[in-house]
């Protein structure tokens, strides 16, 4: 899901930094306001974890790859979607600048697709499903969703950019992906927020996830 320098021309590109560079500065915001010594480790864990999940990359067809992204558990755990672009965007400046992987150039539109689609698709699909699916499968639904989203999304932009035509993009990287969403993304996002709310329900920032049997009392009340 790495979209190369060559795959987007150069103009192109900067329409999607554009796009991405007010939610990158909004996200930076929130770390400032949010963030302390506290979170901060928390987060570091989570951005060295899903670093080294996205290493893992599998070819899938005409010079594309898929991979599991992360945002959304991010956006879960800090109970914020700006979470999970701030992450992720550290992440993908470190995968370009240090490892090349992925553009520099398309820096943009994968910061868009993976932090910005992925996570608040992921996060706001787990808060619309939580009270009525329960934590694990609110989470596995919002993550698979919002992967398969950002999946879409990088296909679409690669058939504006000329580099490989519209349905068999979207067959390749949609079929993919709702595969792994399900069995990597989904399960391992459910799974993790499960054990966090279970364990150490105080790293969780969202109230429901964190304290369900507060919850609990109070509908007994």
């Amino acid at each position: 899901m790495h979209i190369p320098d060559s795959f987007i021309p150069f103009n192109q590109a900067i329409i999607y930094w554009v796009i991405a560079l007010p939610f990158i500065i909004m996200s930076m915001k929130w770390a400032k306001n949010e963030l302390d010594e506290m979170k901060v480790p928390v987060l570091a864990a989570l951005a060295a974890g899903i670093f080294a999940i996205q290493a893992m990359n599998i070819p899938i067809g005409m010079g594309t790859s898929g991979h599991m992204v992360g945002a959304t558990l991010v956006a879960i755990v800090f109970g914020s979607p700006w979470a999970g672009v701030l992450v992720l965007t550290l992440v993908l400046l470190v995968q370009g600048f240090a490892f090349g992987d992925g553009g520099i150039t398309t820096l943009g539109a994968n910061i868009l697709n993976m932090g910005v689609i992925s996570g608040f698709i992921g996060y706001y699909t787990y808060v619309a499903l939580r009270k009525r699916t329960g934590t694990s499968i609110a989470a596995l639904v919002g993550a698979w969703l919002g992967l398969f989203t950002s999946a879409i999304a990088c296909a679409v932009q690669m058939w504006l950019a000329g580099t490989f035509p519209l349905v068999p993009g979207l067959m390749a990287m949609g079929t993919f992906h709702l595969i792994i969403g399900f069995i990597g993304e989904g399960l391992i996002t459910a799974v993790a927020i499960a054990a966090i709310a279970k364990s150490r329900p105080d790293l969780l920032e969202d109230d429901f996830t964190a304290r369900p049997d507060k919850h609990t009392k109070e509908a007994h009340a």
